[in-house]
């Protein structure tokens, strides 16, 4: 059965976000170990820089942890394929005249544009985006999940 309204923000993103809702927090969210998931072999070699460059930022930040292995590789490889398709078309441009004498936007364009649109969605899953950051409150959250105390004092504030 398919749930209404949007999709809810993970406790340890509204935990850093300050909970600008100010509804109750969720206190009995499932807290999976704050380590990062081991990096899948079969990624190829873009998309494994991406995943060294981001995912140790990410644990502590409190955005991955290891039960988040296929969502954070959905973005990796994507992240390769859109960044294929741009250099693609950096090197040999948007459009090209077929043998019948047409021009035809070359397929990396289609591709680059549907890989952007995949990377996104997980960014914002990830809270990977620049509108993320601006509503971060400095700090990590902690090793597991925020005390009672501190959900008590973000819902009390505001």
């Amino acid at each position: 059965m398919a749930t209404r309204g949007r999709k809810p923000k993970p406790t340890a993103v509204k935990v850093l976000e300050g909970n600008p809702g100010k509804r109750p927090l969720n206190m009995y969210e499932p807290v999976p170990e704050k380590k990062a998931p081991e990096c899948p072999s079969w990624l190829n070699d873009e998309a494994k820089e991406e995943w060294d460059r981001l995912a140790d930022k990410m644990v502590n930040l409190g955005t991955l942890t290891e039960m988040d292995m296929a969502a954070f590789a959905g973005y990796c490889q994507s992240y390769a394929r859109w960044k294929e398709a741009e250099e693609f078309i950096e090197k040999h441009g948007t459009i090209v005249k077929t043998p019948s004498g047409y021009w035809q936007q070359v397929p990396q364009v289609s591709i680059a544009q549907t890989n952007l649109k995949v990377m996104l969605k997980f960014c914002s899953e990830f809270g990977l985006t620049p509108s993320f950051r601006s509503r971060m409150i400095a700090g990590e959250v902690q090793e597991g999940s925020v005390d009672e105390m501190e959900f008590l004092l973000l819902e009390g504030n505001g």
